[in-house]
């Protein structure tokens, strides 16, 4: 099986090559990687250019900062594999664990697989107590309205058979990519499957967004 691994990043500079290196060394024998730049401003863009480019299959320039969703949206429409995987830029989230997230797709079982950071018993750094209670309050609100029962709708590891995402026109261009993508998937009526994976969560100081970013992030401000 063939994964396309798409990598929306903005401002990373500091974790871009990092993340490259460590998806070019995940155990999955195919793979392709798409990276899409949404108008960097930190010299993230000089990096592809220079050192990034070389090492990736494909990477996708914004000329103007559009959000999450649209650097996805761009991502998806690229690539080519059987199966597609959304990876963010920071080291929140392990390559490694592709095999684990695609498991149930080569047994034939799921169409698409959520990899929940409250499931299972993999290895989780202890960061923000409100943080975590805020996105289980989302996954909350999101089961009541889609009748499914994930313990992790804001994860970023979502892996779709390339299929599913072509019926699907994603809209939000910000981060209410992940509540739409999660909704639109449930009224397909695919079959979805969750797996518990590990999470390295970063603090403030290293260069997670805080509540306040986040929110100008999703009323459109940059």
């Amino acid at each position: 099986m063939k994964l396309s691994v798409v990598i929306p990043c903005y401002n990373e500079a500091r974790t871009i090559r990092a993340i490259v290196d460590r998806v070019r060394a995940a155990p999955v024998a195919e793979k392709e990687i798409i990276v899409v730049d949404d108008c960097s401003r930190d010299g993230t863009r000089d990096l592809l250019r220079t050192e990034i480019a070389p090492l990736v299959d494909k990477i996708i320039y914004h000329e103007v900062n559009q959000g999450k969703g649209a650097a996805l949206r761009s991502g998806f429409a690229a690539a080519t594999g059987d199966a597609v995987v959304v990876q963010d830029a920071d080291l929140e989230y392990d390559p490694q664990e592709y095999p684990r997230l695609l498991k149930p797709m080569i047994d034939g079982k799921a169409d698409v697989v959520f990899g929940s950071r409250f499931a299972g018993g993999e290895a989780h750094r202890v960061v923000y107590f409100w943080h975590m209670l805020g996105n289980k309050f989302l996954t909350l609100l999101s089961n009541m309205l889609t009748n499914i029962n994930l313990t992790d709708m804001e994860t970023c590891y979502k892996v779709f058979r390339r299929e599913v995402l072509q019926k699907i026109t994603i809209e939000e261009n910000r981060f209410g990519f992940e509540p739409e993508i999660t909704a639109k998937v449930a009224k397909l009526g695919v079959v979805i499957y969750e797996v518990g994976i590990s999470y390295y969560g970063r603090t403030y100081s290293e260069g997670k967004r805080s509540a306040g970013a986040t929110a100008s992030a999703r009323s459109g401000r940059s």
